[in-house]
């Protein structure tokens, strides 16, 4: 009796010491997956804030890139590349190295971020500058250009004023109807059938700005028909313009008044009675004046 209760408390105190080994693994086994979820779920807390910081870049870049004028390749770059960064860290299985390269990386890209950064803000500067500067040459070169425009137009209007000015002009013109007489003499008529020739006198009114030297002015006398007599001969100019004249005169002008006559010669036969017009066009075809009278 005594032996079997001794067996009896020896396997009590067996089974006792074996429940409080197994009570101590449960509470270790326990702790053991309470302290893994809780690396775990810092882990992830890691790999959140890295993917934050680098999405937080990534949107920096996009914001630098729409602000600037013109598409920076390196600032395209980095951001492509932070992206990589972003789907790297977000498939990756996380762990305290990895993390923490990637934590080292998110710094290394920060600085990098700063310095480009610094220098597309000195680039922008700089095309502000230059955008202004042009802006402001345009500004001159427009201005210049209406200056040039104005004296261009100023030149043009003192040309034609000049040339208008230099122009000659007749104070007086008459004509003459003459009969020669067999001594020579000439003599004035009023008779068709006695006239053997016109005499056409002009005065050329003096002209300070005029250039002096050789010119030449035309006379162009019309029959009672309208007829040009004399020469004619045709004058054309360089702007088109035409004359059929009786005949050329030519002289020299030297700025004072001129007193200049030529004559026209009867053409065969004798002359008509009627009305004549006589005309006088300085070298342009200017008409510079005109007189008439009738024979009889």
């Amino acid at each position: 009796m005594t032996e079997t209760k001794n067996n009896n408390n020896g396997l009590k105190v067996i089974a006792g010491l074996l429940g409080v080994v197994l009570l101590g693994t449960i509470i270790y086994t326990v702790s053991l997956y309470q302290d893994k979820k809780a690396t775990t779920e810092a882990l992830t807390q890691e790999k959140e804030l890295v993917v934050e910081d680098l999405n937080n870049l990534k949107s920096e870049y996009d914001k630098a890139i729409l602000e600037s004028n013109a598409t920076n390749e390196e600032l395209v770059a980095a951001r492509d590349n932070i992206a990589k960064y972003i789907d790297s860290v977000s498939a990756m299985k996380a762990d305290i190295a990895t993390l923490s390269r990637y934590r080292r990386q998110v710094s290394v890209l920060k600085a990098e971020r700063e310095e480009l950064l610094k220098q597309v803000d000195s680039l922008t500067q700089s095309n502000s500058l230059l955008a202004m500067q042009r802006d402001s040459t345009f500004a001159e070169l427009e201005e210049q250009t209406v200056f040039n425009d104005s004296l261009i137009i100023q030149n043009t209007q003192l040309a034609d004023a000049v040339e208008k000015g230099s122009a000659l002009n007749l104070s007086t013109i008459s004509v003459d109807a003459i009969k020669e007489r067999n001594s020579g003499k000439l003599v004035s008529t009023r008779r068709a059938r006695a006239t053997d020739k016109f005499k056409v006198c002009f005065t050329i009114a003096d002209n300070v700005i005029a250039e002096a030297g050789d010119r030449e002015f035309y006379i162009e006398v019309l029959g009672p028909q309208g007829n040009v007599l004399g020469e004619g001969l045709t004058k054309t100019t360089e702007e088109g313009s035409s004359l059929t004249y009786s005949k050329g005169t030519n002289f020299y002008y030297e700025n004072d008044a001129l007193d200049v006559c030529d004559y026209i010669n009867k053409p065969s036969g004798d002359f008509q009675d009627g009305n004549y017009m006589v005309n006088v066009y300085d070298s342009k075809l200017k008409l510079l004046g005109t007189s008439s009278f009738e024979l009889k």
